[in-house]
């Protein structure tokens, strides 16, 4: 006897609806996400589709009209509630367009809770474009099946962000001129990790941030990394430590 098809099949196209959604609910999707559904995966009357919403978790729904610029959906069942993040922030100075792409997309794969963006003396890239962002993020979360999108902070300098720094966060500094292992600081959320620019951190900088009570001064093995490679690494070590990397499927 043949084995029952799973459903929805894992080819199911899933997407972010920036509407809340709930049974028996029939959002219309149109622009550049219908575009895709309807001319790249040619999506038929009955298709599934999976869609999130960023407030209730994900929903199995199926097409019920298609027109030539948008179709309608028809919510069938909840699939998933909500996922609860790691409360670990990334605070990182903007870096070059691509390089950026790769932090924003890396950082929401592994799943960082927010994403906080820190100008420091030697950022070169002050200026960095929200809707690119939030659309990198977006894309991030429905490819690697993310329920809750990481809440994108608007560009902030440094001594700002230390000046109103939360008491019960810890803040992992990550220095070039050294420091501790990871491993060997208690630093479980809520906590965020600091990674600088790629020319570094300023000896002005540096002692700012050695002064701030919450500081915990990191180091990520022997070798200089880029700055992207910094945050993708501090975040992996952190989240097989303290995050939800051993709660398993």
């Amino acid at each position: 006897m043949p084995a029952t098809p799973a459903w929805p099949p894992a080819s199911t196209p899933r997407l972010f609806v920036d509407m809340p959604l709930a049974v028996d609910a029939g959002p219309t999707i149109d622009g550049p996400a219908a575009h895709y559904l309807l001319n790249v995966m040619r999506l038929k009357i009955g298709a599934p589709i999976l869609l999130f919403d960023n407030r209730s978790g994900e929903w199995l729904a199926s097409v019920a009209d298609a027109g030539k610029r948008s179709l309608t959906v028809r919510i069938d069942h909840q699939t998933r509630s909500i996922e609860r993040v790691p409360d670990l922030w990334l605070c990182f100075a903007p870096v070059k367009k691509a390089r950026l792409d790769w932090i924003i997309e890396k950082a929401t794969e592994l799943g960082v809770a927010r994403l906080q963006p820190v100008i420091t003396e030697r950022t070169i890239v002050e200026r960095v474009k929200r809707e690119r962002l939030e659309a990198q993020i977006v894309e991030a979360c429905e490819q690697c099946g993310r329920t809750a999108l990481p809440v994108l902070g608007e560009p902030i300098k440094l001594a700002q962000l230390l000046a109103d720094w939360p008491a019960d966060r810890a803040l992992l500094f990550a220095d070039e001129a050294g420091g501790v292992p990871l491993s060997a600081v208690d630093a479980p959320a809520p906590a965020a990790i600091l990674t600088g620019p790629e020319g570094g951190f300023t000896a002005r900088e540096r002692d700012l941030l050695l002064a701030t009570s919450e500081v915990r001064r990191i180091a990520l093995g022997p070798r200089i990394l880029r700055a992207e490679t910094a945050a993708i690494a501090a975040i992996g070590l952190w989240m097989a430590q303290h995050g939800d990397w051993t709660d398993g499927a």
